[in-house]
């Protein structure tokens, strides 16, 4: 099976964002572009935690429900939740109400402080991880690597939570820490000229 399709200007797309109208638009602006803004990675570390076990067109369809719910993912503003908030959380009809996914929110940001605090910014930390070519498995063939592996099993030691393998190379895929779109899909060399335009931070 091919691993594209045609979108809607007769170019070939990833098939996965064939499924929905709001994938492709995620698909072309976003996923497998490089991210550096500390916020932004920690909405997407947050909304990879809460699709695990779901569709990812649950989570995108809420997610602006999610950044109204979280502070627009202000981990310094999440950190001081209580459990009054956690209440709050988990009667809000517009994200996905899973206590253990909602409290590792506010675990993950008290973590993300302490984080920033080491290493000057979560970008720095995660570009860390950011595998070298001959490592890259063929595009959509893999749901893990060596470096998302090493990632889970760092973040764990650091106390972060739903931080397993199979959702950190979901992430590594989403802040463009690879670039995943498969060969013929005609954002992959646009997203590779961007990777290769990105200043990573901390070198």
């Amino acid at each position: 099976m091919s691993m594209t399709f045609t979108g809607p200007d007769g170019k070939p797309r990833c098939r996965w964002c064939a499924a929905t109208p709001e994938y492709l638009d995620y698909h072309d602006r976003e996923w497998g572009f490089p991210v550096g803004d500390d916020r932004r990675l920690f909405e997407k570390l947050s909304l990879e935690g809460f699709q695990s076990g779901l569709s990812w067109r649950t989570i995108l369809e809420k997610r602006e429900n999610f950044r109204a719910a979280f502070d627009h993912f202000d981990y310094d503003k999440i950190a001081q939740y209580t459990e009054r908030d956690v209440e709050r959380l988990l009667h809000d009809a517009g994200i996905v109400r899973h206590r253990g996914k909602i409290e590792a929110v506010i675990n993950n940001a008290r973590r993300a402080q302490e984080l920033v605090q080491r290493e000057g910014s979560l970008a720095a930390f995660f570009w860390r991880y950011e595998p070298a070519e001959d490592k890259l498995a063929k595009p959509q063939t893999a749901s893990t690597s060596e470096a998302s592996i090493a990632l889970s099993k760092e973040l764990k030691k650091r106390g972060f939570k739903f931080v397993g393998p199979t959702t950190m190379y979901a992430l590594m895929q989403a802040m463009g820490l690879i670039n995943d779109h498969a060969e013929e899909c005609a954002m992959r060399p646009i997203a590779e000229q961007a990777r290769m335009d990105f200043k990573r931070p901390g070198r």
